[in-house]
């Protein structure tokens, strides 16, 4: 009976100890990990989705109020610079250009009498002046007496002042002819503000009102757009804003059309972010994009920011504790495995991270976090293959 327990203590120790090899040589036998291969001529890219605009966006409308007598365009339509767009009920301004015109008329008749005026009173002057000059002779002779001498020479200077009054009331004429013509030059104007023209080579967004509206002054009736400054509003993730620049190429690509790449570039970076999202604002425009354009499309946008005629690549699940500037990673070395701390760079769409610091010689970065990773273990570097 004895004999039988210590055959089975005999059994489970050897199967123990079987088992205990077993793991033993399972957990340090040397296992094939993927490791980064050097890649030649990267694309760094960072991908922004947004939305087509138009830089020169306008809403116009008249400066003054009536009613509006006509409309000549609708959405859609093309239009040129100084083509009339719309007209308002121009009776009332035109009567008041009519008396503009009516009070000049006035002011040159008055003028022609007025000069009329002071011919006629430079004629009684000269009358004047040879009269007493004749009673101051008969004067000298003792012929009349000193009171009609007198009363002469202050019919003299009555003619003269009556003589400057004329050529007051000239210049007082001509001050009100001045007027005249500032109130029609000002009504003229009014008139020219009943036609709403556009102001520069334009496609009709939206026409917001119909005829017959009384409208006020600066109520928006069409709002048009440039269509050469046309382009993309993108929001590109403040992690990946970093390398963006003006001037910088990029690939749109309209959800309407899928299928279709328009070529562009980077024209302006918002220098304010958006402080809930943590986007920055990216606008680009279009080289080639479609002669027809609709504000507001959703859009995607691609920039290359970088271009490395040769770079390691990390994808971003094989660093431990990564804070977009340095993290850990395993490496393979002389056959066992090994931790180090590295600086990365760049990152690229497919969420590969590129590596900035250098290797120790002969060390490859394995690539997938794989289990029964540990310091010092036996490992085979397996090269990945990227298409």
């Amino acid at each position: 009976m004895m004999g039988r327990k210590v055959v089975k203590v005999g059994l489970v120790a050897a199967l123990a100890g079987v088992a205990g090899l077993a793991f033993v040589f399972a957990s340090n036998r040397p296992i094939s990990v993927p490791v980064a291969a050097l890649e030649r001529n990267v694309t760094i890219q960072v991908y922004g989705l947004g939305t087509v605009e138009a830089r020169i966006l306008s809403k116009i409308g008249f400066e003054v109020g009536a009613e509006l007598a006509e409309l000549s365009v609708d959405d859609g339509d093309v239009v040129a610079s100084g083509q009339v767009l719309a007209r308002l009920d121009q009776r009332a301004q035109e009567a008041k250009v009519a008396r503009a015109n009516a009070a000049i008329n006035a002011a040159a008749a008055n003028l022609g009498k007025a000069e009329a005026n002071v011919e006629k009173a430079a004629a009684v002057l000269a009358q004047r002046r040879a009269a007493d000059a004749r009673q101051q002779e008969l004067l000298g002779r003792n012929v009349i007496s000193r009171q009609v001498a007198e009363e002469a020479k202050r019919d003299v200077e009555v003619a003269a002042a009556e003589l400057t009054v004329a050529r007051t009331d000239i210049d007082v004429i001509q001050s009100e002819a001045a007027d005249a013509r500032a109130a029609l030059d000002y009504e003229t104007a009014v008139l020219e503000q009943h036609l709403l023209k556009t102001p520069y080579d334009a496609v009709v967004v939206d026409r917001h009102v119909e005829a017959g509206t009384v409208v006020r002054a600066g109520d928006v009736i069409y709002t048009l757009m440039d269509p050469k400054s046309v382009w993309v509003l993108a929001y590109i993730d403040e992690e990946r804003a970093g390398a963006l620049s003006i001037g910088q190429p990029a690939e749109i690509r309209l959800r309407s059309m899928p299928h279709d790449g328009y070529t562009g570039k980077v024209a302006r970076i918002g220098i304010e972010s958006d402080r809930v999202n943590e986007e920055r604002r990216v606008w680009v425009t279009c080289d080639s994009c479609p002669q027809q354009s609709f504000l507001g499309e959703q859009a995607e946008v691609v920039i290359t920011v970088a271009e490395r005629p040769e770079a390691l690549l990390v994808p971003e699940d094989a660093i431990a504790g990564f804070d977009g500037h340095q993290g850990r990673v395993f490496l393979v070395q002389d056959g066992k495995l090994s931790s180090a701390s590295l600086i990365f760079g760049h990152r690229t769409q497919d969420a590969r991270v590129e590596v900035i610091s250098e290797l120790p010689d002969g060390a490859r970065i394995v690539t997938v976090p794989a289990k029964g990773l540990a310091e010092g273990r036996m490992a085979r570097a397996a090269e990945e293959s990227r298409p």
